[in-house]
Formats: structure tokens, C-alpha cells, sequence
């Protein structure tokens, strides 16, 4: 098994290579991260930072998601570090009203509509050619398979995963090594943040997405064809 270290190196010379390819392209502004305030796309973004930095081509820039019915802790912590680390953010908000919505009735459809298509919107409006992912083999059966670098048309771009090898040890001690900051959900017993009604504390029985709702873990996979990361 790699060390972090090993991998710290594979990540870096992953995204130095993309910097560099983006540099004698369209720019660095044509990348951003998908961050969702959790543990591990904030890693993805600060490796990703460090290098637009030092190649003196910031800011850095991101898209994130609020559906209308996420954490205000993590919102609050999205925002105090967006501004901390002057990132260039974009939140991609649903056009539904959840007035009414019946969310997480049907999982397929909520995240459809209140994630996959902002997502899209998002994209099409940054003309992001490379979107940023902090998502690991580990964390779910679906992503196993995965690749560092996935084709996606509508609209076209490619996904890059930069972190598919790392665990959750990883990560965190990541965020230790570099004094990262963090959610305080994670303080409290969270290991996995997604929106508040698919997501809960862990039952102690299950592995790290083991708080996540079980019907929105089942189709994963069926999010991931459909745009999702």
C-alpha cells in the first residue's frame, strides 16, 4: 500500500500537470473544484490552491451546491473559508422551490433536481473544462471503480479525481499535517455531510457513509450517469 506521503506526491503531480496543461490552454479559470465544504474536497482545494498560487495564477475557483436544505454549519464554514482563502466561488442553486418539496421522497429525483441540474447549470456558465472532485474508491462500492480523469458531455468537460486513492485516515490526517480546518459537524460525530434530511449521525455498525440515507446510497451509481461526481 502506497504511504500518504506517496500519495500527496501522486495527487500533486496529477494536478501539476493539469495546471500546466490549463496554463498553455484557455487558463486556470477553466478549472474549479467541486466543493462541498466536506473533509475531503476541502483537501482537494487546498492542494489545488497551493499550486495556482505558486504558479501566481489565482484566485482559486470553485462550484458548490446548496440545495436549500443543507447544514447551516456547513454553509457557515463554506462561506468563512471561501472568504479566508479568497476563493472564487460559485454557488449552483436549484430553479425548484422546496416549498412543499418532498424531499428525499425519491432520492433519484430530489438529487436530479436539486443537485445534478444546478451542477450542469453551474458548469455550462463557468465553461468549466475540468471540474475537481474530492471523492475516494473507498468511501462506496459505486465509486470502486473510478477513474482519475472521466470524460462527461452535457455539458462537456472532464472530471478529475484527484484523491481516489485515499482513505478517510488519509484525509484527516491530512487536514493534521497542514492544521486544515473543518466542519464542526465532524466534531460532534459526523463522518459523512450531505443534506440534512439524507443524513445523520452514524449507527456505529456501519463503515464512513453509514449515516447517509440507505435508499439515496442505492442509487449512486445512477446519480453518477446521470452528472453527478
Amino acid at each position: 500500500m502506497p504511504t500518504l506521503d506517496e500519495k500527496i506526491l501522486h495527487s500533486e503531480a496529477l494536478l501539476s500537470g493539469l495546471l500546466e496543461q490549463a496554463l498553455e490552454g484557455a487558463g486556470p479559470k477553466r478549472v474549479r473544484v467541486a466543493w462541498t465544504g466536506g473533509k475531503d474536497s476541502t483537501v482537494a482545494l487546498f492542494i489545488w490552491k497551493l499550486l495556482v498560487d505558486n504558479a501566481g495564477a489565482g484566485p482559486v475557483r470553485a462550484i458548490t451546491l446548496d440545495t436549500g436544505c443543507k447544514f447551516p454549519e456547513v454553509l457557515a464554514f463554506r462561506d468563512r473559508l471561501a472568504a479566508e482563502w479568497g476563493v472564487d466561488l460559485l454557488i449552483a442553486r436549484p430553479e425548484v422551490s422546496l416549498d412543499g418539496y418532498p424531499l428525499a421522497q425519491d432520492p433519484l429525483t430530489c438529487c436530479r433536481e436539486l443537485k445534478v441540474e444546478p451542477l450542469k447549470k453551474a458548469v455550462r456558465a463557468t465553461r468549466t473544462t475540468y471540474l475537481l472532485t474530492g471523492i475516494r474508491r473507498d468511501e462506496h462500492p459505486d465509486r470502486a471503480g473510478r477513474l482519475e480523469f472521466e470524460t462527461r458531455t452535457d455539458p462537456d468537460h472532464t472530471l478529475v479525481n484527484p484523491l481516489l486513492d485515499w482513505t478517510e485516515t488519509d484525509i484527516w490526517a491530512f487536514h493534521a499535517r497542514f492544521d486544515l480546518p473543518h466542519c464542526e459537524l465532524y466534531d460532534r460525530g459526523y463522518r459523512s455531510l450531505g443534506c440534512r434530511p439524507c443524513t445523520t449521525l452514524p449507527d456505529g455498525q456501519g463503515g464512513e457513509r453509514s449515516g447517509r440515507a440507505r435508499n439515496k446510497e442505492a442509487v449512486l451509481s445512477a446519480l453518477t450517469g446521470l452528472g453527478y461526481f
